[in-house]
C-alpha cells in the first residue's frame, strides 16, 4: 500500500485544523533533470527541514526532496506536544542501557526541547512555545509511580521542573472524572506543529536550501557520490539523509524492518471561548494520559479543543474519524459529548519496537534518522541538527542515539498490517482492564 496516497490526495494537505488556519507557502517546484549538491535530504518534515537548515547554516549546498508538500506528513498533523527527554522514561532507559547511556539520552532530550523553544522565537516561525504538559493517570494504581518518578528525576538528574499532582489538584486543572492524579512538567510544552514546520521551511529557503515538492524518490544508488533518483530528476550528492519516518515505504528496506507506520487521529472542536476553555483545562496546559494508546489534548489559540487518540486497525483511515475520536473525548470530558466538531483528520507516524528513534549509517555517506514514535516535534527537529553536525564530522550525539538497539518487527512488510491489528486490539484491551 502506498501510504503517500492511500489516505490523501497528491499535492494537497489533509483537512486539518492546522491546514485550515495557516497561511500556506507557495508551492515549491518539482525536481527535474540532473542536479548536483553536497547533501540530498529526503523528506520535508521536522527532521528533513531541520537537517537542511542546519547544513545550509554550515555552508553546505543542500537539495531537499519531498514526495508531497512541505509538512504534509506527521510533522504538520500531530498534537503539537513537545515532551522532554525521550519517548521512554529514564527508569526504563537505565534498566535497558545503563545509567551513563541513559543520562546522555536525557541530555539530548532536554536539548531537543531547547531547540524547539529557540526556533519558536524566530520571526519566520509563527507559533509560540507554551509551557506545561500534564501527564495523567487513568488508573488509581498508576499514581504512586508518579511520586517515585518525580523523586527519581530530582535526585538523579537534578530536574526540578516536574511535580506531582494529587487527584484533587489534577481534577482542578483537568476537569475530568477519568483521572486519579498525575504530574505537571513545566520543562515541556506545546506548539502549533504546522506553523513550526512551515517556519522551518522559510528558514531553510532563506539560507539557500533548494526545496522541491512532489518529487518522489524512486531509488537510491550507493556510491561516492550517491545518486538519488526521482520520477523526473536525478540528484548526485556527496551525502544523503533520509528523514521519511512513517512514509519511508520500501525505499530503504533495512530501515523499513525497524520503523513501522501507524495511524493516529485528531479532531478540533468549535471555538468555546477563553472562559469555557479555563473550565476544561486550566492555564492552557497540554495533557497526555497513561494509556498505551495515548489520549492527548490541548487547546488552540482560538479556544478549540484539539483532541487526539484512538487506535487504527490497518493503514487506511477511518471512514468517520470524527465519531471515532468523539468517543474517547466524551469519556474524558462528558460535558463535551455534544460539542460540534469542525475538523477531523488522520496522520501516519513511524514507530519502533522500543519506541526509541532509529539512527543508522546505511553506508559511509547515507544516514537515516526516523521512528520517533510520537516524540517527533522535539526529537525529529533535534535529529536534523544532529544529522547536520554528523556530516560536518561531529558524530558524538549521533553515536549516542545509534547505540540504542532497534529490533526488527516480526513478519516483514507482508504481515505488518495483520500484526498491527492484533497488537492494537491487545493494547486497547489492556487499557480498558
Amino acid at each position: 500500500m502506498d501510504l503517500l496516497t492511500a489516505n490523501d490526495r497528491q499535492g494537497e494537505y489533509p483537512p486539518s485544523y492546522y491546514a485550515a488556519m495557516a497561511e500556506h507557502l507557495k508551492p515549491f517546484p518539482t525536481a527535474k533533470g540532473q542536479l548536483h549538491c553536497d547533501v540530498c535530504v529526503v523528506g520535508a518534515g521536522f527532521m528533513g527541514l531541520s537537517t537542511a537548515y542546519h547544513l545550509a547554516l554550515r555552508g553546505y549546498d543542500v537539495v531537499l526532496l519531498d514526495a508531497q508538500r512541505v509538512g504534509f506528513g506527521a510533522s504538520g498533523r500531530n498534537g503539537g506536544q513537545v515532551g522532554i527527554g525521550q519517548r521512554l522514561d529514564q527508569e526504563n532507559l537505565e534498566e535497558m542501557l545503563g545509567d551513563e547511556h541513559a543520562c546522555q539520552l536525557w541530555d539530548i532530550g532536554v536539548q531537543a526541547v531547547d531547540l524547539v523553544r529557540d526556533l519558536c522565537k524566530k520571526p519566520d516561525v509563527r507559533t509560540e512555545f507554551t509551557d506545561g504538559i500534564i501527564h495523567t493517570a487513568h488508573r488509581k494504581r498508576y499514581h504512586p509511580h508518579n511520586h517515585d518518578y518525580v523523586a527519581h528525576m530530582s535526585t538523579k538528574y537534578g530536574y526540578d521542573k516536574i511535580r506531582v499532582l494529587e487527584a484533587e489538584e489534577c481534577r482542578h486543572l483537568v476537569n475530568s472524572p477519568a483521572y486519579h492524579g498525575g504530574t505537571l512538567d513545566m520543562g515541556a510544552g506545546h506548539v502549533d506543529p504546522f506553523e513550526l514546520v512551515l517556519g522551518l521551511a522559510r528558514l531553510a529557503e532563506k539560507v539557500g536550501v533548494r526545496i522541491f515538492e512532489q518529487s518522489r524518490v524512486t531509488g537510491i544508488e550507493e556510491g561516492e557520490p550517491a545518486t538519488v533518483n526521482c520520477t523526473a530528476a536525478s540528484v548526485k550528492a556527496r551525502y544523503v539523509v533520509l528523514g521519511c519516518n512513517g512514509y519511508l515505504g520500501n525505499m530503504q528496506k533495512h530501515t523499513a524492518q525497524r520503523v513501522m507506520p501507524i495511524n493516529n487521529f485528531i479532531v478540533s472542536t468549535e471555538p468555546i471561548g477563553p472562559d469555557a476553555q479555563e473550565k476544561i483545562i486550566r492555564n492552557n496546559y497540554a495533557v497526555a494520559d497513561s494509556k498505551f494508546v495515548v489520549n492527548y489534548f490541548r487547546f488552540s489559540k482560538d479556544n478549540r479543543l484539539l483532541f487526539g487518540g484512538t487506535e487504527s486497525y490497518g493503514y487506511k483511515f477511518s471512514n468517520d474519524i470524527a465519531s471515532a475520536v468523539r468517543k474517547p473525548m466524551a469519556e474524558i470530558f462528558p460535558q463535551l459529548k455534544d460539542i460540534k466538531i469542525d475538523h477531523a483528520w488522520g496522520g501516519t507516524l513511524g514507530i519502533t519496537m522500543n519506541r526509541m528513534p532509529h539512527y543508522e549509517r546505511i553506508s559511509g555517506n547515507i544516514l537515516t534518522l526516523s521512528g520517533f514514535s510520537g516524540s517527533g516535534v522535539a526529537m525529529g527537529t533535534l535529529s536534523g541538527q544532529i544529522a547536520a553536525e554528523t556530516i560536518a564530522g561531529q558524530a558524538e550525539r549521533f553515536d549516542v542515539m545509534a547505540k540504542v538497539p532497534t529490533k526488527t518487527f516480526p513478519g516483514g512488510p507482508a504481515l505488518r498490517s495483520p500484526l498491527l491489528v492484533l497488537a492494537m486490539l491487545w493494547f486497547s484491551l489492556r487499557d480498558k482492564l
